[in-house]
């Protein structure tokens, strides 16, 4: 260990030798100017101790330094002659580190501590109220309610060696007394059996060895075989054996001890290793008491006590395959005195507003208060969508497993409920005209409806599970769906099979993908994922024309696309939404709305009809507006007790929004 006192700019040499030591005397003189007494210097005796050491009384008034002169017999080599390896004052001259002698030219001191003092624990009182101190990760003080948190010097080696002791043994050192003889935790007849050995100290007994030898199965020989004839005759022993049962209980036993020998029975197969042991029983694990308890509370069918040792837990998650699907019908009349449906677009609505006028032609205004509720739901809603172009009729995707078709402008009422999933669905889209629609859900399939009859026209899947779907705006036979293994699988509805075919495959993403847009003019389409990348590609061609990453970005699950196209708003994890254009597919660093909270959900933002509001929900239930063009929160309400996940703009009315929340309901907002 070096300890080096002196600066950069005056640094001396030890191998310089020092020609004289001159000590004070008793009367207290100072004679340090006297040259005359100067002694030749001893190489071994630098700080002349030996001279000091033989004369301990000096009656002179002036002690040099004696030259101690080493016999030419005896030679001591020594490989750093600097370092001070002995306390000369100590009688047994022992290797000691209790002294330590400096001369005031010293600029580097030379100690070499021993290993027992430089692994010593921290001595002395602590400051308890000291953040230095402070074992709590917050840097608070260690003091807590039930005592004081304390520093103990333990290694690591030490600490997994006590652990693991007191998992395969069952008792390890008192960890509040890790002195000499500090006692033991745990199981304390087994430690006093065991002499408090450790984990690694327990060496099993001959007699142990010797009775695990024996009940190790036969390895076989390399190169050898069972033939299969043997095997044959063992199952058909078995089975000419099975019926004993019925015959009485002599038959029963005989069966078992003849299995018994057959699992006693050396096998020639070569199995090394992996040879198994007597008695040893391998079998699959079933569902604990806990698991069974757990099955009950979530409404399963409650099972008494042989029925829980018997049989299994019952998968209610179980996959309905094509054509189970189910649809009901909630009105009276499917076709109205014309024979039209509930699909046939209105002229107008009872308020008088026009249906086939071209959306976003009128100024849009924020909404202030709910005027109707759609509840149905027995679960939170994941998704809304409207009927393209008019947006008379609505549609729910929940967690339920089940989508349901509302009626907006007359009555309010669900028209049809559509059951053919047996997980939560997670993304609905309708295609051009409104007639069919897709439904994605959790368990990991993709379904084509007709809106119209309720009957699940085809089924798609991959074994993935799709976390969002989009038509082609122009091919309608044609979807694009995004996976859960990093995939955007591209479907052919027109396939003569009837699950479609998979045309196409989009495989650079490195995570889960989230949403799906075309952009300029149905050529491309921009997609994000959980690896917090914006990528662009060009339809049926599976290269990405466009990467976008930052360090700063996260991920981004819903985007909505401003009414002229120009836009895409992604709502970002870090509670703010950016702006990104669609043609050159740059950050518009301009334009960031902030201000409200979704704590990780996938809220969806969205567009006014004519583009002068952005809106989107947040984790607390509430729903935001901003202004487009200076990004100000414009208003901002309580509209539901969960999280506000999704909502849609009436694209003919001038102020009415619906959301949807996770608390189960839609509301209309005016």
């Amino acid at each position: 260990m070096l300890v080096d006192y002196s600066s950069d700019n005056d640094q001396q040499t030890l191998e310089k030798p020092i020609e004289k030591l001159v000590l004070p005397t008793q009367n207290g003189s100072d004679d340090s100017d006297d040259d005359d007494d100067d002694g030749p210097f001893d190489n071994n005796d630098a700080f002349g101790i030996n001279s000091i050491a033989g004369n301990g009384s000096n009656n002179g008034n002036k002690s040099t330094v004696t030259t101690h002169k080493q016999s030419s017999s005896t030679i001591i080599t020594s490989s750093a002659p600097q370092v001070l390896v002995s306390d000369p004052f100590s009688s047994n001259q022992q290797p000691t580190s209790s002294t330590l002698l400096t001369r005031p030219t010293d600029s580097v001191i030379f100690f070499n501590p021993t290993y027992d003092s430089m692994t010593l624990p921290i001595q002395g009182p602590a400051n308890p109220f000291s953040s230095s101190t402070s074992i709590s990760l917050n840097g608070q003080q260690g003091n807590v309610l039930t005592g004081h948190i304390e520093r103990q010097a333990i290694s690591d080696v030490s600490f997994a060696t006590q652990q693991r002791s007191f998992n395969v043994l069952g008792y390890a050192a008192d960890p509040s007394n890790l002195g000499v003889g500090g006692g033991m935790v745990g199981d304390l007849n087994r430690a006093r059996e065991l002499g408090g050995a450790l984990v690694g100290e327990v060496k099993p007994t001959r007699k142990m060895r010797r009775e695990m030898k024996r009940r190790r199965m036969d390895k076989g020989k390399l190169g050898e075989f069972d033939s299969s004839e043997e095997e044959e005759e063992e199952e058909g022993e078995d089975g000419e054996g099975g019926g004993g049962e019925d015959g009485g209980g002599e038959g029963g036993e005989a069966d078992k001890k003849r299995k018994k020998k057959q699992s006693l029975k050396p096998k020639k197969e070569y199995q090394g290793p992996w040879a198994g042991w007597d008695g040893e029983h391998i079998g699959t694990v079933g569902p604990t008491e806990e698991e069974y308890e757990e099955q009950e509370a979530r409404g399963g069918k409650p099972l008494n006590k042989k029925e829980r040792a018997n049989r299994p837990i019952v998968d209610e998650g179980k996959q309905i395959k094509f054509g189970e699907e189910k649809s009901v019908y909630h009105g009276k009349d499917l076709h109205d005195y014309l024979g039209r449906t509930y699909l046939h677009i209105p002229a107008s609505t009872p308020e008088g507003v026009s249906l086939r006028s071209e959306p976003g032609s009128q100024e849009s205004f924020l909404p202030k208060k709910c005027i109707h509720t759609w509840s149905g739901h027995t679960k939170g809603v994941s998704r809304i969508q409207l009927f393209p172009e008019s947006g008379h009729l609505l549609l729910s995707a929940s967690l339920d497993c089940r989508v349901k078709l509302w009626d907006v402008y007359n009555d309010g009422k669900c028209l049809r409920t559509f059951m053919g999933h047996t997980k939560a669905v997670h993304d609905i889209t309708f295609n051009n005209d409104g007639s069919k629609f897709l439904s994605a859900a959790f368990d990991r399939q993709v379904k084509l409806w007709d809106t119209e009859t309720g009957q699940c026209l085809q089924a798609f899947s991959n074994g993935k599970i799709p976390y969002c779907v989009k038509f082609h705006p122009e091919q309608q036979n044609v979807f694009l769906a995004g996976m859960s293994d990093k995939k955007i699988i591209q479907y052919d509805m027109s396939a003569k099979e009837g699950a479609g075919e998979i045309t196409q495959e989009y495989d650079q993403h490195l995570g889960p993908v989230n949403t799906i847009n075309f952009v300029d003019e149905n050529r491309r389409f921009v997609t994000t994922s959980d690896d917090k990348t914006i990528r662009v590609w060009d339809y049926d061609i599976p290269v990405v024309i466009k990467y976008i990453a930052e360090p700063s970005m996260h991920s981004m699950p819903a985007v909505g696309m401003h009414p002229n196209k120009k836009w895409l708003a992604m709502q970002s994890l870090d509670n703010q939404i950016l702006i990104f254009g669609s043609d050159s597919f740059k950050q518009n660093r301009k334009k960031r709305f902030a201000g409200h909270t979704i704590a990780g959900y996938a809220c969806e933002p969205h567009f006014s009809p004519d583009g002068k509001y952005l809106s989107s929900g947040d984790g607390q239930g509430n729903m935001v507006f901003w202004d487009w063009k200076n990004c100000r929160i414009v208003s901002k309400f309580k509209a539901h007790n969960q999280v506000v996940i999704s909502h849609a703009w009436l694209p003919h009315e001038t102020s009415k929004v619906i959301t949807s929340s996770w608390d189960s309901s839609i509301k209309l907002w005016d």
